[in-house]
């Protein structure tokens, strides 16, 4: 696999607290972050910033997590993020989303709309007040996170939602009276007019022909997709290199970034193939296994460097970083009891490892430098100063000043 677009390519050139060129110095630089968005699923970080605040063995997780990951997705589903009308939980998911920031990682919110885990309250509305109620509800939340969070799932699962018949919905309910274009078009446009700067993905688990169509009438409609959400639960088996090329081909041309938004690769038995709908499958227990591990492990390594190697692809998030969550699968890349799985060290060795570029540098008299990377951020030092840059493919020179190392 190639993965030369991934990287960039500068002149660098050094200057000292006083403008002065740093000239004929030994340096070394060190990539501390990806401009690729490797990412997982961050629910742990609520209970870890809220009502477990400080827990050692929340803690043994999220460092973990953040040693791997660079890019993590909150839960804003309406129907638990905000239980009883106008009392929405949002001291609880800022408290996780500064937490994550803080340390360097960007988040995205999922999701603004969907039928499932929908509110229960607003099922005393007629249609036009649910509709209202919803526009409110994204322009409420995208302004309220708005410099935290500024990437949201804007609308979930859109094929299936007016088809939706398992119990009745207000999402449902309005989608069938407006019909999935004129809907997805109110909650976009509500969601790009409470943050212009915001990326805003439409996310699907269906990667048929149906979804990109949908997607081609909504770009039809004016609707301001800004990225296209892949879901890939692989509970029932992974779905290998020809099944992620022919869906990759499917989605590429409407030059639309690619997100794999929710990603599972289980490490136990697998679930039976005539299971239609995954939440049917409902089982006492569903351990790992030493074959299953090494198994997930295999198919991580195989799918990420396809998707990394895809040009459009700009984002993968493993959806379940501990087993055990969804659906009770052992679907994480560490087991409960935060044992690191052979998934995780695969992950770590590229992500940390194979694509993360160090190496040492000499500037020239007038304190220069060429320096090739993946594309992301980097320390430079001399072991007594230090100073950060970020090598970008837009950035043909650069210039930076050392200053005295931080502690």
């Amino acid at each position: 696999m190639s993965y030369e677009h991934r990287k960039a390519r500068a002149v660098l050139r050094v200057l000292d607290g006083q403008g002065r060129p740093v000239a004929n110095a030994h340096l070394h630089l060190d990539q501390k972050s990806h401009d690729f968005l490797f990412g997982c699923g961050a629910f742990d970080a609520i209970p870890y910033t809220n009502e477990k605040k400080g827990d050692p063995f929340l803690g043994d997780r999220m460092e973990k997590w953040l040693r791997l990951f660079n890019y993590g997705t909150l839960p804003f589903y309406w129907g638990r993020y905000e239980p009883e009308e106008g009392k929405p939980a949002f001291e609880n998911r800022m408290n996780a989303a500064r937490f994550l920031t803080g340390r360097g990682v960007r988040l995205k919110g999922h999701p603004l709309c969907w039928h499932t885990v929908c509110a229960d309250w607003l099922m005393q509305y007629d249609d036009k007040t649910i509709l209202d109620k919803q526009l409110e509800r994204i322009h409420r939340d995208v302004t309220a996170f708005a410099g935290v969070i500024d990437i949201w799932d804007v609308i979930n699962e859109v094929v299936i939602m007016p088809e939706f018949d398992r119990y009745d919905n207000a999402v449902t309910r309005i989608c069938k009276r407006y019909g999935r274009v004129p809907l997805v078009k109110e909650v976009f446009e509500a969601a790009k007019a409470a943050n212009p700067k915001a990326l805003l993905l439409i996310n699907d688990f269906n990667l048929s022909d149906r979804y990109a169509e949908l997607i081609r009438d909504c770009l039809d409609a004016g609707v301001p997709i800004g990225a296209i959400g892949l879901q890939t639960h692989q509970h029932q088996g992974y779905m290998g290199v020809e099944k992620l090329e022919e869906v990759l081909r499917r989605f590429k041309g409407f030059g639309l970034p690619l997100h794999f938004t929710e990603n599972t690769l289980v490490s136990g038995h697998l679930m039976p193939g005539h299971i239609v709908d995954l939440n049917d499958y409902q089982v006492p227990e569903w351990p790992t296994t030493p074959e299953g591990e090494s198994r997930q492990a295999r198919e991580w390594t195989e799918m990420l460097g396809l998707l990394f190697e895809h040009p459009q692809v700009e984002a993968v998030t493993a959806w379940d970083f501990t087993d055990g969550c969804w659906l009770g699968a052992p679907s994480g890349l560490l087991a409960a009891d935060n044992r690191e799985k052979p998934a995780y060290r695969a992950l770590e060795g590229l992500i940390r490892g194979d694509w993360c570029s160090e190496g040492e540098i000499v500037t020239d008299e007038n304190g220069c430098a060429r320096v090739e990377g993946f594309k992301g951020m980097y320390a430079l030092t001399d072991g007594t100063r230090v100073t950060d840059f970020h090598l970008c493919a837009d950035t043909q020179s650069i210039e930076v000043v050392m200053e005295q190392a931080r502690s």
